[in-house]
């Protein structure tokens, strides 16, 4: 009792069904390996065409590594290890077709093969739950850069709207209408930057459902449209700023979520418009190799410090050095598009293009 009060425990040791799990996939699976194991014997003893079996022991050795390397926990390696020595004893041991327990070294087989099966499915099970914990290490530190970012993200906006509607509110009769009308975009612009943060949080969410894995709804898509739908809400946010769309005369089909691709075309054209110091357009091209689609936006302004391009998709909170809008910083929107580009099976890289602007490109794997 006064220890559990001062915050020890007795450690407990992982239940038996984590231990021994059983599915119908690593039942089938088990079954499937032990039944081509089996007939694999049987042919080369057809082949061979003498009695000889020392080919069998090794046969089913690998089987049973296979299997507890492909199924989850100790149960089908153990299973198998004791079905492959009573399987080599009973069908390829003479007296064939009868089980004979007094042949010499047997007792080894057996814990032979058992040694296998329990060294293999530990070190399996060790490796599935390392890359477990990265994974999840992983996305507590996007978590927390996130965290870290939005607070800033958050309240320099807020701040801004809060000044904008109180000096409205309480001088309106001081303003003239010109002075009006900027104080109103103002706070429509700041407005909409909230909505994009909103919007890039509700994709983390959204990709990260039960059990930590990473749901998306995939579907074939028309990079035509994804591009199309996407400028279309551009440039009704946008209409002043130069946007150059430059697209292939294949047609290019993608299997993706559109909603969550088209979000990080919208977040790398906004990065470059706020972004891109003295930039006057941003230009979007698509093009493909043999495998994927892949789309660049590239803007006309004085590039990415070099010092911070190894950490912009990091989430940290920071901004384009040079840039007339400071307060507003690009590592959520960016580590966001990372995280969905990964989990499409494309890459998202940024570079300074030959022209000396900013350049993102991402790909995207092609429907055959």
């Amino acid at each position: 009792m006064i220890l559990s009060q001062v915050g020890f425990s007795r450690r407990k040791g992982k239940p038996l069904k984590k231990l021994f799990p059983l599915s119908l996939r690593d039942s089938l699976l088990t079954a499937m390996i032990l039944g081509l194991a089996a007939l694999l014997c049987v042919l080369l003893r057809i082949i061979d065409g003498t009695s000889g079996d020392s080919y069998v022991s090794l046969v089913f050795l690998l089987a049973v590594f296979l299997i507890s390397r492909f199924t989850t926990g100790y149960f089908y390696g153990t299973f198998a290890s004791l079905f492959s020595v009573l399987a080599i004893n009973y069908l390829f041991t003479y007296p064939y077709m009868a089980f004979n327990f007094t042949l010499a070294g047997y007792p080894l087989t057996i814990l032979c093969t058992l040694a296998v099966a329990i060294i293999t499915g530990t070190l399996t099970t060790r490796v599935k739950e390392q890359e477990r914990i990265r994974s999840e290490n992983e996305k507590e530190r996007l978590r927390s850069n996130l965290l870290r970012s939005v607070s800033h993200d958050f309240r320099t906006p807020l701040t801004s709207i809060i000044g904008g509607t109180s000096a409205l509110l309480e001088n309106d009769d001081s303003f003239s209408q010109e002075q009006r009308i900027r104080l109103l975009k103002g706070v429509q612009e700041d407005a909409r930057w909230l909505l994009r943060i909103v919007e890039n949080l509700l994709s983390i969410t959204r990709m990260e459902q039960s059990s930590g894995s990473i749901k998306i709804d995939l579907r074939p898509e028309p990079v035509e449209e994804l591009v199309e739908d996407t400028v279309i809400k551009f440039r009704r946010i946008h209409p002043e700023w130069n946007l150059h769309v430059i697209l292939p005369d294949d047609f290019l089909l993608v299997s993706v979520d559109p909603l969550l691709i088209e979000q990080v075309l919208l977040n790398l054209l906004e990065n470059s418009l706020r972004h891109g110091k003295s930039a006057t357009h941003t230009t979007l091209t698509v093009r493909n190799d043999s495998t994927h689609a892949i789309f660049e936006v590239e803007d006309d302004g004085c590039g990415i410090d070099e010092k911070l391009l190894p950490h912009l998709f990091e989430g940290k909170g920071f901004s384009a050095e040079g840039t007339n809008d400071k307060q507003r910083n690009m590592g959520i929107g960016l580590s966001v598009c990372r995280a969905i580009i990964k989990a499409h099976h494309g890459t998202l890289t940024a570079e300074n293009a030959a022209s000396g602007g900013a350049l993102f490109r991402f790909t995207l794997p092609m429907e055959d």
